[in-house]
């Protein structure tokens, strides 16, 4: 839990440099080059849900046991082995980053500049920028906030805790194979159908974990932990991912505002149900309330867990 801990106050101080090499780049090329390999092979159906399922196969291993080689050969020297868990760890984190990336769409919204959130917005959301309102903008923000407080930071925290550093890269790249490959239209329905599921799967405990301790943070942003978990349960399917409803549902909740409803990906319109009640008309403040929100959740589940971990420890 120290390494643990550690890795967590890096993430929260200097978050990923834009000059630094992240292995999640990395990851991302090793996806993107097994795509276009088995593209050339695999041409539609099962045939790219096959090859789905290989890529699922080789970028699990390679981040699973490249990690783990590393650590083995650093077990050497105690302090060079917690040096190299630490920085592989803080590599996974993302709270930093995401608060960064949410605040430049807050920072143009208060200097009345539509057109720079919205570019500033699609470097964070897959769905189509270029002509949503400012209140669409503040809704696609705070729920990419809310549903990467899951994904990015309690997901491969709770993996790391189980695993240390190796389960928590793997996690990442499965994380990234569904962000790339899991769409849900005709190029990727197929090739991305067993990223997608594992995706599901891996973060099934994560985002429900995320969610409780979202409701348990309600306070911070002047919420009710009761409302907010009222809502998160009622509006927990609310959502096409199994698990994205329950950070939205929490942080809606919390928040008093509401979530979800008709977005485009790659030209295609998708409708989704909304998620929480419009108590409160949603403003660029609800930007900074979800970032304090995602931290809020992130040192709970911290506090939680590093009890639970002493207790069986004795």
């Amino acid at each position: 839990m120290f390494d643990i801990a550690i890795a967590v106050i890096i993430d929260w101080a200097i978050g990923d440099p834009y000059w630094f090499p992240h292995p999640i780049i990395y990851i991302g090329k090793v996806i993107r080059a097994l795509e276009g390999f088995f593209r050339k092979s695999f041409r539609k159906g099962k045939q790219l849900k096959f090859a789905g399922f290989l890529i699922v196969i080789i970028v699990g291993l390679i981040t699973f046991t490249v990690p783990f080689a590393i650590l083995q050969l650093c077990k050497i020297n105690w302090i060079l082995y917690h040096g190299v868990n630490i920085f592989i760890i803080w590599t996974t984190l993302a709270a930093r980053s995401l608060h960064m990336e949410g605040k430049k769409v807050f920072y143009s919204l208060e200097k009345e500049d539509i057109e720079d959130a919205r570019v500033k917005l699609s470097y964070i959301v897959g769905r189509d920028t270029t002509s949503l309102s400012e209140k669409e903008i503040i809704r696609a923000d705070v729920e990419t906030i809310a549903e990467n407080t899951s994904d990015g930071i309690i997901a491969p925290l709770l993996f790391a805790i189980i695993g240390g550093a190796p389960f928590a890269m793997l996690y990442k790249g499965i994380n990234t194979m569904d962000s790339m490959l899991g769409y849900k239209n005709e190029k990727y329905g197929d090739i991305g159908f067993f990223p997608a599921k594992l995706d599901d799967i891996a973060n099934l405990i994560p985002a429900r974990i995320t969610g409780l301790a979202m409701c348990l943070s309600a306070p911070f942003v002047k919420g009710s932990i009761i409302e907010s978990l009222k809502i998160m349960i009622r509006d927990r399917k609310n959502h096409k991912s199994p698990n994205c409803a329950y950070p939205e549902g929490a942080t809606a909740g919390a928040l008093k505002v509401q979530l979800g409803g008709t977005n485009v990906y790659f030209g295609e319109i998708v409708e989704k149900p909304t998620i929480g009640d419009n108590i409160k008309a949603l403003n660029k403040e609800h930007i900074k309330a979800a970032i304090k929100i995602m931290y809020s959740s992130e040192i709970v589940v911290l506090v939680f867990t590093s009890i639970i971990v002493l207790f069986i420890a004795k």
